[in-house]
């Protein structure tokens, strides 16, 4: 199955054919934040006004309706995967010491590393509250099993911060733990929550290891490429945290060894002093072009895996999904 060559699809037109359902999933995520804990609703209603593109609960509903069964606990598990997918954004941006997201402060910038750290812990204290009120065992364990595997990627992650050694393989498995696990889990959870057969649940929680890492790659495009109205983040702030992603390893392994130089100096030391002499580089061994070419080969295996879902408007946002995550602009 091929990709289609049409201009990618706008959000908005992904998420038609389940936006009442997103209306609910807002009103979950509101009726869920709430805390007696003034400090908590501030900085998660923080937090959640910063917007989003929603994704991960788009998965969710997507995944279950595109089979015959509406789950009354979809709205609730789909406001788990935000929940989860915030609390880690808390703790990134804390880890990272980043500053801007979205276009705006940083909730630790806002209100400190503590407050960040302890409200990204309440959100996940309070997923998995709603989890077990949902009462599968089953996605209990799905998302159980997600949330240590992101964790690791996050470790893996802090290893490799720095590191000009870092190779292809060990930076992909970062992304599959610490993003597209996430994206895993939304769809796989949707899967099951449609009452898909085993084959139907592998391949949909398939779709969403291959769309995560995509996503991932084309952001990586953007650190080096992208326009900060739109992306909400500075050009190459991932290279100021010395995160060595596609694009510098690429230039690692095929560029000069001047340019070879100038990146393992700008990983190992961080800071954004060497961003020019960087971003030429990246332009002249074509790593960007690389990184999208690796992207859209994730985003056709994505695609390959809905060949056996049964037609439906969700079914054709899902495919439209996969083609969005690879032509993006933020």
């Amino acid at each position: 199955m091929n990709l289609p060559l049409a201009p990618a699809p706008s959000l908005e037109s992904i998420r038609a054919p389940i936006a009442a359902d997103l209306a609910e999933v807002d009103a979950v995520i509101h009726r869920r934040l709430d805390s007696g804990v003034v400090l908590i609703r501030t900085v998660a209603n923080y937090i959640v006004a910063a917007g989003g593109k929603r994704l991960r609960p788009a998965l969710v509903l997507l995944a279950a309706n595109a089979f015959a069964g509406r789950a009354p606990a979809r709205h609730e598990l789909a406001a788990v995967i935000e929940f989860i997918h915030t609390a880690t954004l808390l703790h990134d941006d804390v880890v990272d010491e980043s500053s801007l997201r979205r276009g705006r402060k940083t909730a630790n910038a806002e209100f400190g590393n503590a407050a960040s750290v302890l409200v990204g812990d309440f959100l996940y204290s309070r997923a998995f509250q709603m989890i077990v009120d949902a009462g599968s065992l089953r996605i209990m364990k799905v998302l159980a099993d997600a949330t240590n595997v992101i964790a690791e990627g996050e470790v893996l992650q802090l290893l490799n911060v720095h590191d000009a050694d870092t190779d292809e393989d060990k930076y992909l498995r970062v992304i599959r733990y610490k993003t597209a696990k996430l994206f895993e889990a939304a769809t796989q959870v949707g899967a099951i929550l449609g009452g898909a057969d085993a084959d139907a649940e592998r391949a949909l929680a398939e779709y969403g290891t291959h769309l995560g890492t995509a996503f991932q790659l084309i952001d990586d495009v953007l650190d080096y490429s992208g326009d900060l109205q739109e992306t909400g983040k500075n050009l190459g702030d991932d290279l100021a945290e010395g995160k060595p992603t596609l694009p510098l390893i690429r230039v690692m392994r095929t560029g000069s060894e001047q340019e070879r130089r100038t990146v393992r100096h700008a990983v190992e030391q961080g800071g954004k002093g060497d961003l020019e002499a960087v971003v030429a580089a990246i332009h002249r061994v074509g790593a960007l072009d690389y990184t999208r070419e690796r992207a859209r080969e994730e985003a056709a295996a994505a695609t390959a895996r809905l060949e056996r879902l049964p037609d439906s408007p969700c079914r054709d946002s899902l495919l439209q999904l996969a083609h969005f995550s690879v032509e993006r602009k933020f």
